[in-house]
């Protein structure tokens, strides 16, 4: 490697004895030179670039320096002392772009900057394509409301169980981080809970409507869990019920015909904390409207769920018990006014229900 020498005569005394203006000229020459030639470089030749550039840009122009910058944030073998020498910047502009992108910024540095910087450094931090739990650990305890907002809405980011519990702790007081948490994928079920027994019902409701249908279940079933987790009602226990219903979401089990098998077996309190789960109603509500004196309520429920006809007769014939036999008129009746129930009316009363 003679070409820098070559390009710039007595690079050597300019970089130990030269003024400010020939060392920052000297930066802009040799920046362009390593440019030209990155794509056939050897590491040792990034090497000896990286040992002359770290002296040199620091006396640099700043518009130099962000266009620098912006340049080797693109690059896999960019010359990694100067990159990290960039990236401790204050001047966010110059330390963004390589917070955001520069591929090779260790983990190490990036938490050390993290404890160190500002927040515009850890906003763009919180921008990269992959964050480690170390680095959110921090930014969770470190960061504002943006910094936050945004590496939870960050889907390459990973949160450990701590930093979980420390942004919903933190979106307790913030809808938007509410529906930013409440969307990941890796949420786990326990964390919803919490999340959700936190937030305003206006948020859980809205939560409800954009998040994947695979989340909706399990908001359904972690608002029953909450709001079923009261004293048994006329001497009813849901609790081992919920149970089996929860090992059955997480099996991705919970289903009609999940609903079907409590239904011939009699199990009152599954099929209540089944449908409970499926409709977001509570359990103490859905248990006094299923224990009432009319069927409607399965009907109006089933309706909702888009249950198949043999599903709601079971549902009939559980609620009457096994020593009672409905009379085939009352079936044929239950079957007709099923049938002729509008989904949207239907639904209209399951809203209706949840509000109380």
């Amino acid at each position: 490697m003679t070409t820098a020498p070559a390009l710039i005569p007595e690079l050597a005394d300019i970089v130990s004895r030269g003024d400010p203006k020939r060392r920052a000229e000297a930066a802009r020459r040799v920046s362009e030179l390593f440019f030209q030639g990155v794509a056939r470089f050897r590491p040792d030749h990034v090497d000896l670039f990286d040992g002359v550039l770290t002296s040199l840009v620091p006396h640099a122009e700043l518009a130099a320096r962000v266009d620098l910058a912006e340049r080797l944030a693109l690059l896999a073998n960019a010359p990694r002392q100067l990159v990290g020498q960039l990236a401790h910047e204050d001047e966010i502009a110059i330390a963004g772009p390589l917070l955001r992108k520069s591929p090779v910024i260790t983990d190490p540095v990036l938490i050390e900057i993290a404890h160190s910087k500002g927040q515009g450094h850890l906003l763009a931090m919180a921008e990269r394509a992959k964050l480690s739990t170390a680095l959110t650990d921090v930014m969770v305890r470190r960061g504002d409301r943006d910094v936050v907002r945004c590496a939870a809405g960050n889907a390459g980011a990973a949160f450990s169980d701590g930093g979980f519990a420390a942004i919903i702790r933190r979106a307790g007081q913030d809808g938007v981080l509410t529906l930013k948490i409440g969307r990941r994928d890796d949420l786990p079920p326990d964390h919803l809970k919490g999340l959700l027994a936190g937030t305003l019902d206006v948020i859980r409701r809205r939560l409800f409507d954009v998040v994947k249908p695979e989340r909706q279940s399990e908001i359904k079933l972690a608002m029953s869990e909450l709001e079923g987790a009261i004293p048994p009602v006329a001497g009813r226990d849901f609790v081992e019920a919920q149970r089996a219903i929860l090992a059955l979401h997480r099996a991705g089990q919970l289903n009609e015909a999940a609903l079907l098998g409590f239904a011939k077996a009699f199990k009152y309190e599954e099929c209540v904390a089944t449908l409970a789960a499926m409709t977001a109603v509570k359990i103490v509500t859905l248990d006094r409207l299923i224990s009432g004196d009319r069927y409607d309520p399965i009907l109006i429920a089933s309706k909702t769920l888009g249950f198949e006809w043999p599903t709601v007769r079971a549902l009939i014939l559980m609620r009457l018990g096994p020593n009672r036999i409905p009379s085939p008129a009352d079936i044929e009746g239950a079957r007709v006014n099923f049938v002729r129930l509008m989904p949207s009316t239907a639904q209209r009363v399951v809203d209706f229900w949840k509000s109380r």
